[in-house]
């Protein structure tokens, strides 16, 4: 930009330039600005800078990457933002409001609206949530100041602050403690060791033509090595960027059948935004399940690109979804393979990512292929149609209970937008929960149960998050914040309970609907 570092950056000149379509945004009291072609390259995907442009993204920023990386960062500064007395003001990025920036018919960068923000203003939320935009109504050009300027809502931006300066001061103590030291012989020697015995057990079963034994066991196999998956996919294994990603196409891909490219693109997203309807990817099920009422005004996904249709077949499920819980997710693999291939064949056409370009797309591809040899050589081994059939349910449904575990952590949370304001620690801790398990079978879930810690430090070594969490549980308690935890059974009792909550909702819609008919019927 030409502008010297030290130059100073008043609130409205970061308007102005975020307004002509610049990505900026704030880093300890430094204003970033992402050149369009480091957008394309992020590791980490574009959509996880959008959503902090114009915000202090400090928090954010520190807990997803290395040292050695924010280091690198500093090149990207180009001066400092005019602070307030209580830090910096943020504004609501573009993208949160539908606005994206798309090249327009003379081939420049142009400012596209793709969905239509509807802020519904209470005195607890400022949320803005995203439906189709229509088509026969007038259409900006651009967004605008009031675009950026966020609603005013409860939150004191003052708290807020006080709630950041307060995940700094937690960040350092667990560095202090030296839990971002991977222990790879007492942690992840153990699971090498149950991985290898549940390959064995399901391949000894398959020769002796046990194929039900062979199948559980496969399952289970699958089941644990997504935690691993999960842990490599945070680069939180060797801590090496390269290392990590080709460790988890390893484990993700040519063992398990997934995109570990889709994967991270999808979660890191979810980590950004948690439970937010119009932006987290992971509440949006449309038509089998809705964690709020809100999903009945078919919302757009910012994320999929598409709206979330409520029509009558989303009714249909929705309306038994806490019965069809437990069904719908013991089939939810083969939805993974779908968007894992979609994700696949959607970037085999975006330009190279960073770190060795395109190679990682490739090796995916690669591995998959050989998934498919491997695991199609077993499919036709079982010999009849039923037998394979058979073989491939059982598998899957065995792999099943990584979901169950995965929605018990969001599912029965907050799923209200308080707005840019709201600080890191604080939207992690609402929107997320753990499960209380005995420290002797915590490998089943596999560090899926400590998800607020994850969610607060994402690249900590799964095997220190236990001794974190307790650091964390004295943190929240000091800021008068909640830390939630429920046990198992509770835990599938309250998300079972939310979703015959919205369930109930569409029934009395229902109820309404048909008076209504009988009424216009009668005069």
């Amino acid at each position: 930009m030409g502008l010297p570092p030290t130059q100073v950056w008043t609130r409205e000149q970061v308007a102005a330039r975020i307004l002509a379509g610049e990505t900026l945004f704030v880093l300890h009291g430094n204003l970033v600005r992402v050149p369009p072609s480091w957008l394309s390259l992020h590791p980490g995907g574009n959509l996880s800078i959008l959503h902090y442009v114009g915000r202090d993204a400090t928090d954010e920023v520190e807990a997803f990457h290395s040292p050695e990386t924010l280091q690198r960062m500093k090149g990207y500064v180009v001066g400092q933002v005019e602070m307030g007395e209580d830090g910096w003001a943020p504004f609501v990025p573009p993208y949160s409001s539908g606005w994206v920036r798309r090249k327009g018919a003379d081939g420049k960068m142009e400012w596209y609206n793709e969905a239509r923000a509807v802020k519904a203003t209470t005195e607890a939320e400022a949320s803005i949530l995203l439906v189709s935009r229509d088509g026969a109504a007038p259409v900006d050009l651009a967004p605008t100041m009031a675009d950026l300027e966020p609603a005013p809502n409860s939150l004191s931006i003052k708290n807020e602050k006080l709630h950041s300066e307060a995940y700094k001061e937690l960040h350092q103590r667990v560095k202090d403690a030296g839990l971002y030291q991977c222990r790879y012989i007492t942690g992840y020697g153990p699971e090498v060791v149950r991985y290898s015995l549940l390959a064995a057990i399901a391949a000894v079963c398959y020769l002796k033509g046990w194929l039900i034994p062979s199948a559980i066991s496969l399952g289970l196999f699958w089941q644990q090595l997504t935690f691993t998956a999960h842990d490599l996919g945070h680069v939180g294994v060797t801590h090496d960027w390269t290392l990590d990603r080709l460790i988890s196409i390893f484990v993700a891909d040519f063992l398990g059948g997934l995109s570990i490219g889709w994967w991270v693109n999808n979660h890191n997203v979810h980590h950004l935004v948690p439970n937010h309807p119009s932006h987290d990817p992971d509440i949006q099920h449309l038509p089998f399940f809705a964690i709020s009422p809100v999903f009945f005004k078919s919302l757009w996904s910012s994320y999929y690109k598409r709206e979330m249709t409520f029509d009558a077949p989303s009714k249909f499920f929705l309306s038994m979804q806490h019965k069809l819980f437990y069904v719908v997710l013991s089939l939810a693999r083969f939805n993974l393979y779908a968007l894992s291939y979609g994700y696949l064949f959607k970037t085999a056409f975006e330009p190279r990512r960073a770190r060795g370009g395109h190679w990682w797309w490739w090796a995916e591809v690669f591995a998959l292929g050989l998934f498919f040899t491997w695991f199609g050589a077993v499919l036709k081994g079982c010999g009849s149609w039923p037998n394979v059939l058979v073989y491939l349910l059982v598998s899957h449904i065995a792999a099943s209970p990584v979901h169950v575990q995965i929605v018990l952590s969001h599912f029965s949370r907050s799923t209200a937008d308080l707005g840019p304001v709201e600080s890191f620690f604080a939207r992690q801790l609402r929107t997320t929960v753990d499960v209380i398990c005995s420290e002797n079978i915590e490998f089943i879930h596999g560090g899926l149960h400590l998800q607020v810690t994850h969610h607060l430090f994402p690249r900590l070594p799964r095997h220190n998050l236990r001794e974190a969490s307790l650091i964390v549980k004295e943190f929240a308690k000091e800021r008068g914040l909640e830390y939630a935890e429920f046990g198992w059974t509770e835990g599938n009792e309250e998300v079972r309970g939310v979703l015959k909550q919205v369930a109930d909702q569409i029934k009395i819609i229902g109820m309404v609907a048909d008076s209504e008919v009988r009424d216009a019927m009668k005069s």
